[in-house]
């Protein structure tokens, strides 16, 4: 496998990133070199004769392109009956009966296995090759051979426009034919999810990167944003009771994520738990409703004995949020194989080609219980191990092969009766870490991530280092006592009380922990990602994720926010020489400040504080500035250019679209510049650059604290760019000197907590609301909307002030109720016609407006006044009665403010 250009080298924590040469795009480069004296003329004028004689050479393009449509053509046609009939007879996959020169029946779908030795595909039961979809975060195959007349009959593509429908068949042959046809190299680096930087565009793709798989406009829906925990004590005795309060724990700090459900799969208590039982039977406890409810389930289970002592023994947890299905135990995680439970798997994400699947599991005669995508994992892995070639087959070989047949985004944890107290689990598109407890030192930091060989040896697959409890890879206690505790989940405030090292996985990772020892293998190696998983130590502390002394973790987040904005902040600015350095950010500033123009990307709340920061982004960076909503913005196949600077906002760092819209401007080789208040997040991990906006843990499903920081991390973001403007110094001076003091504003509007409770007590019955301002406050009006739909169940728009005689104000009559941002800057006199208009019309609007501004409030119903500051800060200020009215309303009507129905905190679907 050849190694990345150097020019492809980044950071994956966005610091000490290498600026690629090949970004300055400006200068003009000739395809072919041209003789000095080809471009002088004569004396007279007229051109030389070298000049006059020379010819444009005819392309051969059009000719290469056509003998490339005839060569794949006729290698998928061979190759697509004769070699994989082949290897599945070597693989034993077949009849005793089967001949390689027979072909298959359409009716019988089986397991292949590619002529390279990689993992099987799935004949679909018309006979046709299961098409190879590239998901957004599926590894890249690797890619074939140079194509050469000789090479012919041995070469089965990694990828054409015949197999993979994410990549067109316009696109595949205005690929460089040079780069396909007797080029000398034998493997083609393809950029990957992994690569977590700048891939090259199209001097490193060879067939592009991947294109996203999009959800079936039929396809029901999947649990999404779901919570997953589970915990591994090897050689730790712990009670049975002891265990169940630890997932039970577990979950409740994955409440906030939202669920419908829950459930555990532990070890069933008539058999007693021992390294080399093979027995072992899997007891699955679940329940509608509140993690509460399942834990008391839990103590009635008269056939669980709680006191028993277990020195090894695995257990798994989930919460269930479901867009289809109704919440019932048997939509509810874990999901199992059969009745006897001998594989159970807890999922989180979506898999779009369970359909499929689940017909051809049924013709096999499996039987399903639930209607959730899920339930085709543990069946399928039962059908690979039932048909697994001989008993050396482990556990992670097993996952391995399974999700080479999964498309979709995934984070999936395994147990099986068959595997005791063995644990294995993989992610693809879905987060998921992995925390260490052990009283020893351990044996690494840093595990290698072992490769498959990816060869057959006599039809059965070689057995990897990975799957050796010995290797010597493996992470491990060092010392006598090899006590270890392992969990797994989704989110580290599941983990972080109970330890702080943990090891996030990257996409399409599979762990593996036999023996107490964890490794980490992958199927192939991709170019440019990195070969090592290292340890990481959580800064946070379980009192940033506990509600204090306040009803809710919202209530709690608003009032963090003066904290929360100067942590944002610290080590950023300097106020004694107004200097701003995002060190993120500094070595590409360069390049920024020669692009093309800014594209600042995101959903929901992170959407709007791209909103709010544009008008002050354009004025100091003086570049044109496009915001665009991730899901429609990737819907119109947005054009995106090479010295565009794109930026992908997001709170987790995990949002779906806001991923997908990522991927499809790397594709373009966009600059990509991520903000995100997750470290080791995907976003953090594929964005060449990027801030971390430091807000600390976010807990509640409203995002309120985020949404300030975003904003100040934005703010800061055109400081920085303008710098060097001497136009701009006393703008600059301004809005520096406006952010030194804005803790102290923020307490001031947090002080009129009572007014806004006042207020809510008097609209929480009302069944709409409008939300009204133009300028810099547009985008809180669309924010303080948002706040008030999420978690009060109230219809509630956000509206442009401009726009209010273009419809909005057919709505207004003394019955609606209207709140109306009024601030003393540039909208201000347009601001005070529209209040005119409302007021003309019996309407009765609550004014969110400056302090000692007379004018304004003699014509409010009610008046909430906040401190003056920079007209592009004021909307920090603004936005938080706001979130205050939305907070007061929810709990005035009765619903409960952190966990809002329908909604999750990380949409990680699309």
């Amino acid at each position: 496998m050849h190694s990345p250009p150097a020019d492809l080298a980044v950071n994956i924590l966005w610091k000490d990133p290498v600026v690629p040469q090949h970004r300055f795009r400006n200068a003009e480069v000739l395809p072919v070199a041209v003789p000095l004296h080809a471009t002088l003329g004569k004396e007279d004028g007229s051109k030389s004769e070298t000049f006059q004689a020379a010819e444009p050479a005819k392309s051969p393009v059009p000719v290469i392109k056509a003998k490339a449509a005839t060569l794949m053509s006729s290698i998928m046609i061979k190759q697509s009956q004769e070699n994989l009939q082949r290897f599945e007879h070597h693989a034993g996959l077949t009849d005793a009966g089967y001949s390689p020169h027979k072909g298959l029946s359409a009716e019988e779908t089986r397991f292949h296995r590619l002529g390279d030795g990689t993992l099987p595909k799935l004949r679909m039961p018309s006979g046709d090759l299961k098409e190879d979809r590239l998901t957004s975060a599926q590894s890249t195959p690797g890619c074939t051979p140079p194509v050469t007349p000789s090479a012919t009959p041995n070469v089965t593509p990694c990828a054409s426009p015949y197999t993979s429908p994410a990549v067109s068949r316009r696109s595949w042959f205005q690929l460089k034919p040079a780069s396909f046809i007797g080029a000398p190299e034998q493997n083609c680096p393809n950029s990957s999810a992994e690569m977590g930087g700048n891939e090259g565009g199209d001097r490193w793709s060879f067939f592009g990167t991947r294109s996203v798989v999009q959800k079936s406009p039929t396809d029901p829906g999947s649990e999404t944003s779901t919570g997953i925990f589970a915990y591994l004590n090897y050689r730790v005795p712990r009670t049975r009771k002891e265990i169940f309060e630890t997932l039970v724990k577990g979950l409740q700090r994955l409440e906030y994520r939202g669920y419908d459900s829950a459930g555990i799969a532990v070890d069933c208590s008539n058999k007693k738990n021992t390294d080399d039982n093979n027995n072992n039977n899997i007891c699955l406890i679940k329940k509608t409703g509140k993690v509460k409810a399942l834990e008391e389930e839990l103590h009635k289970k008269d056939s669980v004995d709680l006191d028993e002592e277990l020195y090894t023994h695995f257990g798994i947890a989930h919460t269930r949020w479901a867009t289809h299905g109704e919440p019932s135990p048997l939509n509810s995680h874990p999901h199992r194989s059969d009745k006897d439970n001998e594989f159970v798997v807890i999922h989180n994400g979506i898999i779009t080609n369970y359909k499929e699947l689940k017909k051809y599991l049924i013709a096999k005669g499996y039987e399903f219980e639930s209607e959730t995508d899920t339930e085709v994992i543990p069946k399928l892995i039962k059908y690979v191990y039932d048909n697994r070639e001989n008993d050396s087959v482990t556990f992670s070989m097993l996952v391995e092969r399974v999700i080479q047949q999964l498309e979709g985004a995934f984070a999936l944890v395994f147990k099986s009766r068959h595997f005791p107290n063995e644990a294995v689990c993989t992610r693809r598109g879905s987060p998921l870490l992995i925390g260490v407890r052990s009283e020893q030192e351990l044996s690494t930091e840093h595990i290698p991530v072992q490769y498959n060989s990816g060869h057959l040896k006599e039809g059965i697959h070689e057995k990897n280092s990975h799957n050796k409890p010995d290797c010597s890879d493996a992470l491990r206690p060092v010392g006598d006592d090899v006590a270890v505790e392992y969990y797994f989940a989704s989110d580290a405030s599941a983990i972080i009380e109970h330890t702080n090292k943990v090891l996030y996985l990257e996409d399409d990772d599979i762990a593996a922990v036999t023996a107490g020892q964890l490794s980490i293998h992958r199927i192939n190696r991709q170019a440019g990602e990195d070969p090592i998983r290292a340890i990481q130590t959580l800064q946070m502390e379980i009192q940033q994720i506990m509600k204090g002394n306040y009803d809710a973790f919202m209530q709690k987040e608003i009032f963090e926010q003066p904290e929360s904005v100067v942590n944002t902040m610290r080590g950023r600015i300097f106020f004694d020489n107004n200097k701003v350095v995002l060190g993120g950010l500094k070595d590409h500033l360069k390049e920024i400040k020669r692009c093309r123009r800014l594209i600042m990307i995101g959903c929901g709340t992170s959407f709007h504080a791209a909103v709010a920061t544009r008008q002050i982004l354009e004025e100091l960076t003086e570049l044109p500035v496009m915001v665009e909503l991730a899901s429609d913005f990737l819907d119109r196949n947005t054009p995106v250019f090479r010295d565009d600077v794109c930026f992908f906002i997001s709170q987790s760092g995990e949002t779906a679209d806001t991923l997908m819209a990522l991927r499809y401007c790397k594709e373009r080789g966009a600059l990509t510049v991520g903000i995100t208040n997750t470290v080791g997040s995907s976003i953090c991990r594929e964005t060449v650059c990027g801030v971390h906006v430091n807000a600390g843990p976010e807990i509640g499903v409203a995002s309120t604290k985020a949404y300030t920081s975003q904003f100040v991390s934005l703010i800061m973001f055109g400081l920085m760019v303008s710098e060097d403007r001497l136009s701009l110094q006393k703008r600059r001076e301004e809005i520096i000197g406006g952010l030194r003091v804005l803790h102290e504003h923020i307490n001031k509007v947090l002080s009129l907590d009572d007014k806004i409770k006042t207020i809510a007590n008097e609209l929480y019955q009302q069944r709409s609301l409008l939300v009204m301002g133009r300028g810099f406050h547009y985008a809180t009006c669309l924010e303080g909307a948002l706040k008030i739909k999420e978690i009060t169940y109230m219809h509630s728009e956000g509206i442009l002030a401009g726009e209010l005689k273009h419809g909005p104000l057919a709505l207004i009559d003394k019955h609606m109720p209207v709140i109306m941002i009024i601030m003393r800057d540039a909208c201000y006199i347009k601001c005070q016609n529209a209040l005119q208009q409302v007021t003309a019309r019996s309407g009765r609007p609550i004014i969110i407006c400056c302090q000692d501004d007379p004018e304004v409030a003699k014509n409010a119903y009610q008046t909430i006044e906040l401190p003056h500051t920079v007209d592009c800060l004021q909307g920090i200020l603004s936005v938080i009665p706001l979130q205050l009215m939305s907070f007061h309303l929810a709990v005035l009507r009765g619903y409960d403010v952190d966990c809002p129905r329908n909604l999750a905190k990380s949409v990680t679907v699309e």
